[in-house]
């Protein structure tokens, strides 16, 4: 079932083939997935009877699937398509539940509320296509590094709402830091709306766009330090006798713990480390390896890079969008 399958909801699938009932995509024969909008509004199963066209079907775009379909609306109000890699749309509806379109032109023609989940690289081929099918009342989520609310703007080729996110990949689990930015055109309503939606996979702060760089330096990149730091404690409790399993268990709940009780107090980290930090006890021992190896100036230069380097490759490729 895999790590999305097992966190989504299951339920019993019934498929239909053709368009009745539902909106007609780009040729006949495709598979559909119709609990259907009648079902979900006799049973009061979800309020929300937006229907959203997700552009891309990678592995953000599945973590946010699992999310909307939990606690967001109704998988018959997802449609999802790219492309190519029909068998992953197909994955992706077996699994879900949600509807699948082989045109995006025709799946957002139906839609409220657009999520471009493509690579950013494709944004320019992606956006002439649909163009032609947006509408100034229409919402697009953005989940493209590096790429604009103004170049999306540009590229819908109207006065469009526009909310850019940055996730992480702990959507996965429903357990990301979000944080997203409002457009020119986007108005609280309109932020309100992709903070209910990422909040289905965790928590959701709204900044300003210019901060994205540095959240992409801060928490888009974080999961992967935080794994660097597991590795590390690993080698290290392998080096001194510890069985891999046991380590990775205490390891794990250690580092669990500790950011429970980061969120359970209100108290700086420095002060529930000195708390934990007996005068020459082993915590101070260790303590005192990493300030000789200054520990904490190497995080604050790796977050620092992160941030420049989020900022060059969306220079770069603001430069690459222009051009095409």
């Amino acid at each position: 079932m895999g790590l999305f399958g097992a966190w989504a909801k299951s339920g019993q699938k019934r498929w239909y083939r053709g368009n009745e009932g539902f909106p007609s995509f780009c040729r006949t024969g495709n598979l559909f997935l119709l609990d259907g909008y009648t079902k979900a509004r006799r049973s009061g199963m979800m309020n929300n009877e937006r229907t959203i066209a997700l552009i891309g079907a990678g592995s953000m775009a599945e973590a946010l699937i699992a999310g909307m379909t939990k606690a967001f609306c109704h998988p018959a109000h997802i449609v999802v398509a790219n492309r190519r890699n029909r068998p992953r749309l197909e994955e992706l509806a077996r699994q879900y539940g949600v509807g699948t379109a082989d045109c995006a032109q025709e799946a957002v023609k139906q839609a409220d509320i657009i999520i471009l989940a493509m690579k950013p690289k494709d944004v320019a081929e992606a956006m002439n296509a649909i163009a032609p099918s947006i509408r100034s009342d229409h919402l697009i989520l953005s989940l493209l590094a590096g790429v604009t609310t103004e170049t999306i703007e540009r590229l819908a080729g109207r006065n469009i709402p526009v909310v850019r996110a940055m996730p992480n990949t702990s959507a996965a689990v429903g357990l990301s830091a979000t944080a997203i930015a409002g457009g020119r055109f986007a108005a609280k309503e309109h932020l309100e709306i992709a903070k209910q939606l990422f909040e289905t996979v965790g928590i959701v702060a709204v900044v300003p766009e210019r901060d994205l760089h540095a959240v992409t330096g801060l928490s888009g990149s974080g999961p992967a330090y935080v794994y660097y730091l597991v590795e590390a404690m690993e080698k290290a409790a392998a080096d001194i006798g510890l069985e891999r399993d046991v380590a990775k268990r205490l390891i794990l709940q250690t580092i669990i713990g500790a950011a429970e009780m980061l969120k359970a107090s209100d108290k700086h980290p420095s002060v529930l480390r000195r708390e934990v930090t007996s005068p020459g006890g082993t915590t101070e021992a260790g303590i005192g390896v990493l300030e000789q190896y200054r520990f904490q100036e190497a995080v604050i230069a790796c977050i620092r890079r992160a941030t420049a380097r989020s900022e060059e490759l969306g220079s770069a490729l603001l430069a690459a969008i222009a051009e095409a």
